[in-house]
């Protein structure tokens, strides 16, 4: 049994810095060469990738509502046991789950996988009441597990009267804190748009937060409290046979879709298939020799003029879904699959023309959230009654939703009905994490192994 060091950092509330924070540490940890592996709450695909892209720090989602606590133990183990130690980024507030519940939140998963957690907070404002705010954190359940706490936003002068009276109030040890600069301030933003230029500023950023981190922050402290935690060696996730034949499928990775669970990705190749990246925007062809698509999400609707443009690429997408090649389309590559797509000033372009419908930006989230899928119809994924997890996030809107599955959300009454589901496609807003349904990862690849088959014989 080996040692996973580890810590999850959560705060009282989004919008006090948990974010900064943890990319600070993260900087600061690779700069040290610590090899940190980072972990995100939730179904977030965005920070993610700014971990790696930006920082260079291997990086995995850990959704409980999506991978259950089997899987998440397996995959945050899998996972660390390749660095040194794993930060693992919690989401909203500590206690904020599904519904006005803990479940699925940052505090669901720190118990889940029995991880301490260091509460970022924003000291802005606060004096003794900075004391209450950790011990009521602290002891609203008795399993919180807070062991440690970080400020942010705080002046060098003000810091060890926090410290001194947080630590007498409550018995917890702070570990540093970070000061006020807005000029190094992460936005939120589209991250997995970023030019050179806008990377280089990021980076630039992150270097002047990690020797801020370095200067004010207990780096041994906070690497001891990570090794402090319990030994964690669950069982390796439960996974089919590998298909023979070693089937490629075509990946959509540019910065138009860019919406991929990593350890997804994985699964697939561990079931078998070879991944294939393609670029709907510069490529004119699919990688020669596919035997199956899959088009996730991302922001197709930014890239509108250039996808259209590319009229090549989309009569390609088009006779391969149509065709009968075994194809996975998740929200922004949903909206691929339609007639026309508008863009933002409410442009249609021509798109692959798979479903005659359009695709408009409504202004709003309307259906978003976690929501459980059940299939209506039999198809790709499953026959009739197959449940999968999964997330809905979208501005832009159908005129052709789909209607092969049922959503439900959790602990609500609401639900609706979307998506396509034929023996050859998945299309529709949900995304899913494959991780949560490998059955149906391993059927995707099992028909992309037949396709891939039937035509070598034609």
């Amino acid at each position: 049994m080996r040692n996973l060091p580890r810590l999850l950092l959560c705060a009282p509330s989004s919008g006090g810095g948990k974010t900064t924070v943890t990319c600070a540490l993260l900087q600061a940890l690779v700069e040290r060469g610590e090899r940190p592996v980072a972990f995100k709450c939730g179904p977030d695909y965005i920070d993610p990738m700014f971990h790696s892209e930006v920082i260079g720090a291997k990086s995995r989602n850990l959704d409980l509502f999506f991978l259950g606590r089997d899987t998440a133990r397996a995959l945050l183990y899998e996972n660390g046991s390749t660095g040194g130690v794993s930060i693992i980024e919690g989401v909203m507030g500590y206690y904020d789950g599904i519904a006005m519940t803990s479940e699925s939140s940052a505090y669901d998963l720190a118990r889940a996988t029995e991880t301490p957690a260091v509460l970022v907070l924003d000291g802005r404002g606060r004096a003794l009441s900075a004391a209450a705010a950790v011990k009521g954190m602290a002891e609203f359940r008795p399993d919180a597990n807070i062991r440690g706490v970080l400020l942010n936003r705080i002046s060098p002068m003000l810091y060890p009267r926090l410290k001194a009276a947080i630590e007498e109030e409550t018995g917890i040890p702070v570990y540093g804190f970070l000061p006020q600069r807005p000029d190094c301030a992460l936005e939120s933003r589209h991250l997995g748009l970023v030019t050179a230029a806008e990377v280089a500023d990021l980076k630039e950023k992150l270097s002047v937060l990690a020797e801020l981190v370095r200067k004010y922050i207990d780096l041994d402290g906070l690497l001891a409290l990570a090794r402090s935690a319990p030994d964690l060696n669950p069982p390796p996730m439960p996974l089919p046979p590998p298909v023979p034949g070693r089937p490629r499928i075509a990946v959509a990775r540019d910065k138009a879709f860019c919406f991929y669970y990593a350890d997804a990705l994985h699964l697939l190749e561990r079931l078998g298939a070879e991944l294939v990246p393609f670029s709907p925007l510069e490529d004119c062809a699919l990688p020669e020799g596919c035997a199956g698509l899959y088009l996730g999400g991302g922001y197709p609707e930014l890239y509108a003029r250039e996808l259209a443009e590319n009229g090549a690429m989309r009569s390609a997408v088009r006779a391969a879904v149509l065709g009968g090649m075994p194809a996975i389309a998740e929200c922004g590559g949903f909206l691929y699959l339609h007639e026309t797509l508008a863009d933002r000033e409410g442009r249609p372009w021509p798109m692959a023309g798979v479903f005659p419908a359009a695709a408009e930006n409504t202004g709003k989230l309307g259906r978003f959230g976690y929501v459980t899928l059940r299939a209506l119809e039999d198809g790709l994924l499953g026959p009739a009654g197959t449940e999968l997890p999964a997330h809905e996030f979208h501005y832009w809107d159908s005129t052709a939703p789909g209607g092969a599955f049922h959503a439900q959300k959790p602990r609500s009454a609401r639900g609706w009905d979307c998506a396509y589901h034929t023996p050859t496609l998945y299309a529709g807003f949900p995304h899913f994490h494959l991780c949560a349904a490998p059955a149906a990862a391993e059927r995707f690849v099992a028909a992309c192994g037949r396709y891939g088959k039937e035509k070598t014989r034609g």
